[in-house]
């Protein structure tokens, strides 16, 4: 009997041990070795490679964007507030989406430069370009930001003025906009249950769910 309840604590914290490290390699890739860097460039290059008009051109932007999204999908919800993550991976996978249509136009084969790819390693800051939906051009304006993880209150490092709306075609509120924050990768857990707290001048907020956990 002892022996039995031996066997299964080994065998439930190998279990627990596993699935601990399944989320975390599926958390946000911080650290990037150049040959990870470069199998991203690639992942990047190849869905572009196979696009062969404008349409598929589009479609593969779209995907792109869906991968790191979290908050409102704008398909279900035009006008719900999102946010698309702009990590080390989503910048490395854009250029390689850069490097096939440089490519196409020079006719010949366009890699970017280690020292490029090693500043994009050591950027210290996760980028986070946020939609949302108001009543006029100017509803964003003097928008603030922060990342809530339990008690903790996570403020970016800088955000960008907000873009003036747009007319918004769908139903709902007749504009969106979108501005840009900056976290430091340091300062926040990506496999935490996070919030994205956004603040209006008037003093409202609104708040909406963002599975950092899913995103590379």
């Amino acid at each position: 009997m002892q022996v039995t309840l031996i066997r299964l604590f080994i065998f439930s914290s190998a279990l627990v041990s596993g699935m601990v490290a399944v989320n975390v390699a599926q958390a946000i890739d911080v650290d990037l070795k150049m040959e990870d860097a470069k199998k991203a460039l690639a992942a990047g290059r190849a869905p572009m490679d196979a696009a062969n008009n404008p349409e598929d051109v589009k479609k593969v932007l779209q995907q792109a964007a869906v991968i790191t999204r979290v908050g409102a999908d704008p398909e279900k919800d035009p006008c719900g507030a999102n946010a698309v993550l702009r990590t080390k991976r989503y910048w490395l996978e854009s250029f390689g989406r850069q490097e096939s249509t440089e490519s196409k136009k020079q006719k010949h084969e366009v890699r970017m430069p280690d020292d490029k790819i090693q500043k994009i390693l050591d950027m210290p800051n996760l980028e986070m370009s946020i939609q949302l939906c108001g009543d006029d051009e100017y509803f964003a304006e003097g928008v603030q930001v922060a990342m809530q993880q339990g008690t903790k209150t996570i403020k970016p490092v800088d955000v960008s003025p907000a873009d003036k709306g747009r007319k918004n075609e769908g139903q709902g509120p007749a504009y969106r906009s979108r501005f840009t924050a900056r976290f430091a990768y340091d300062s926040f857990d990506p496999n935490a249950k996070t919030k994205i707290v956004v603040y209006y001048q008037d003093g409202s907020m609104i708040d909406f769910d963002a599975d950092l956990s899913k995103v590379k």
